[in-house]
Protein backbone atom coordinates (compact mmCIF):
# COMPACT_ATOMS: atom_id res chain seq x y z
CA UNK A 1 0.00 0.00 0.00
CA UNK A 2 2.95 1.81 1.20
CA UNK A 3 4.14 1.53 -2.37
CA UNK A 4 1.22 2.09 -4.52
CA UNK A 5 0.91 5.92 -2.77
CA UNK A 6 4.56 6.99 -3.14
CA UNK A 7 3.70 5.76 -7.17
CA UNK A 8 0.60 7.62 -7.70
CA UNK A 9 2.54 10.80 -5.44
CA UNK A 10 5.38 10.93 -8.27
CA UNK A 11 3.06 10.42 -10.88
CA UNK A 12 1.19 13.46 -9.87
CA UNK A 13 4.57 15.55 -9.17
CA UNK A 14 5.03 14.33 -12.79
CA UNK A 15 2.27 15.64 -14.10
CA UNK A 16 1.87 18.62 -12.33
CA UNK A 17 5.84 19.44 -13.82
CA UNK A 18 4.57 18.72 -17.50
CA UNK A 19 1.37 20.58 -16.77
CA UNK A 20 3.40 23.79 -15.40
CA UNK A 21 5.95 23.48 -18.25
CA UNK A 22 3.11 23.31 -20.87
CA UNK A 23 1.41 26.67 -19.61
CA UNK A 24 2.20 29.20 -21.87
CA UNK A 25 5.05 32.01 -20.70
CA UNK A 26 2.96 35.55 -20.38
CA UNK A 27 5.08 37.42 -22.46
CA UNK A 28 5.59 41.47 -21.70
CA UNK A 29 6.67 44.00 -24.11
CA UNK A 30 9.77 44.13 -22.18
CA UNK A 31 10.68 40.30 -23.00
CA UNK A 32 9.59 41.10 -26.84
CA UNK A 33 11.67 44.29 -27.85
CA UNK A 34 15.48 43.67 -28.23
CA UNK A 35 17.31 46.61 -29.14
CA UNK A 36 20.79 46.43 -30.83
CA UNK A 37 23.53 47.64 -28.18
CA UNK A 38 27.45 47.21 -29.06
CA UNK A 39 28.41 46.98 -25.11
CA UNK A 40 26.43 42.91 -25.34
CA UNK A 41 28.23 41.92 -28.99
CA UNK A 42 30.31 39.31 -28.90
CA UNK A 43 33.60 40.06 -30.63
CA UNK A 44 34.54 37.31 -33.20
CA UNK A 45 38.09 36.56 -35.46
CA UNK A 46 36.51 38.71 -38.09
CA UNK A 47 34.09 41.25 -36.51
CA UNK A 48 31.09 40.66 -34.16
CA UNK A 49 28.01 39.02 -33.60
CA UNK A 50 24.90 39.94 -31.83
CA UNK A 51 22.25 37.93 -30.92
CA UNK A 52 18.41 39.08 -31.00
CA UNK A 53 17.56 35.56 -29.60
CA UNK A 54 19.63 32.87 -28.42
CA UNK A 55 18.70 29.31 -27.87
CA UNK A 56 17.17 29.54 -24.74
CA UNK A 57 14.91 32.32 -25.73
CA UNK A 58 12.37 30.06 -27.88
CA UNK A 59 12.37 26.45 -28.33
CA UNK A 60 15.85 26.74 -30.31
CA UNK A 61 14.46 29.34 -32.68
CA UNK A 62 17.16 31.90 -32.96
CA UNK A 63 18.10 35.51 -34.97
CA UNK A 64 21.77 36.68 -34.91
CA UNK A 65 23.21 40.03 -36.38
CA UNK A 66 26.54 38.85 -37.84
CA UNK A 67 29.23 41.74 -38.92
CA UNK A 68 32.11 40.63 -40.83
CA UNK A 69 35.03 43.03 -42.28
CA UNK A 70 35.71 43.16 -45.94
CA UNK A 71 37.65 39.98 -47.25
CA UNK A 72 36.42 37.98 -43.97
CA UNK A 73 34.29 35.19 -43.30
CA UNK A 74 32.92 33.42 -39.94
CA UNK A 75 34.06 30.17 -41.45
CA UNK A 76 34.47 27.84 -43.91
CA UNK A 77 31.92 26.05 -45.72
CA UNK A 78 30.15 23.79 -43.82
CA UNK A 79 27.01 21.45 -43.19
CA UNK A 80 24.27 20.63 -40.29
CA UNK A 81 21.25 19.15 -40.22
CA UNK A 82 19.42 22.32 -39.35
CA UNK A 83 18.18 24.52 -42.29
CA UNK A 84 19.09 28.25 -41.66
CA UNK A 85 18.32 31.96 -42.97
CA UNK A 86 20.52 34.37 -43.90
CA UNK A 87 19.36 37.90 -45.08
CA UNK A 88 21.74 40.55 -46.01
CA UNK A 89 21.13 43.97 -44.11
CA UNK A 90 24.23 45.91 -45.42
CA UNK A 91 27.85 44.89 -47.62
CA UNK A 92 28.09 42.70 -50.21
CA UNK A 93 28.60 39.14 -50.07
CA UNK A 94 29.45 36.15 -51.76
CA UNK A 95 27.14 33.26 -50.48
CA UNK A 96 28.25 29.68 -51.28
CA UNK A 97 25.86 26.46 -51.65
CA UNK A 98 27.00 23.02 -52.76
CA UNK A 99 29.92 24.23 -54.97
CA UNK A 100 28.45 27.29 -55.99
CA UNK A 101 28.56 30.88 -55.54
CA UNK A 102 26.80 34.37 -56.23
CA UNK A 103 27.76 37.33 -55.22
CA UNK A 104 24.62 39.82 -53.62
CA UNK A 105 23.91 42.73 -52.04
CA UNK A 106 21.59 44.24 -49.43
CA UNK A 107 17.69 43.50 -48.91
CA UNK A 108 18.43 39.37 -50.14
CA UNK A 109 17.48 36.56 -48.54
CA UNK A 110 19.71 33.11 -48.50
CA UNK A 111 18.46 30.01 -47.80
CA UNK A 112 20.48 27.03 -46.64
CA UNK A 113 18.87 23.47 -46.85
CA UNK A 114 19.22 21.12 -44.33
CA UNK A 115 22.67 19.07 -44.76
CA UNK A 116 23.70 21.17 -47.90
CA UNK A 117 27.28 22.64 -47.94
CA UNK A 118 26.74 26.72 -47.36
CA UNK A 119 28.85 29.75 -46.59
CA UNK A 120 28.56 33.79 -46.70
CA UNK A 121 31.90 35.68 -46.86
CA UNK A 122 32.06 40.04 -47.02
CA UNK A 123 33.29 40.27 -50.97
CA UNK A 124 32.94 43.68 -50.42
CA UNK A 125 35.01 46.76 -49.15
CA UNK A 126 32.73 47.70 -46.26
CA UNK A 127 31.26 45.43 -43.67
CA UNK A 128 29.25 42.99 -43.98
CA UNK A 129 25.88 42.76 -42.12
CA UNK A 130 23.85 40.40 -41.96
CA UNK A 131 20.81 38.41 -39.96
CA UNK A 132 21.30 34.26 -39.21
CA UNK A 133 17.91 32.79 -38.80
CA UNK A 134 17.81 29.07 -37.10
CA UNK A 135 16.02 26.82 -34.97
CA UNK A 136 18.31 24.18 -33.21
CA UNK A 137 16.87 21.07 -32.56
CA UNK A 138 16.84 20.48 -28.83
CA UNK A 139 18.81 17.34 -28.32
Amino acid sequence: MKRSVQIFLVGCLSLGIQFLCAQEKKWTIEDCVNTFSQEEAVPTKVGYQYWFADKDFLDGRTIKMSVVSPGKSTHAPHKHAEDEFFYVLEGTATFYLNGKEQVVGPNTSLYCPSNSMHGISNAGETDLKYLVIKKYDKK
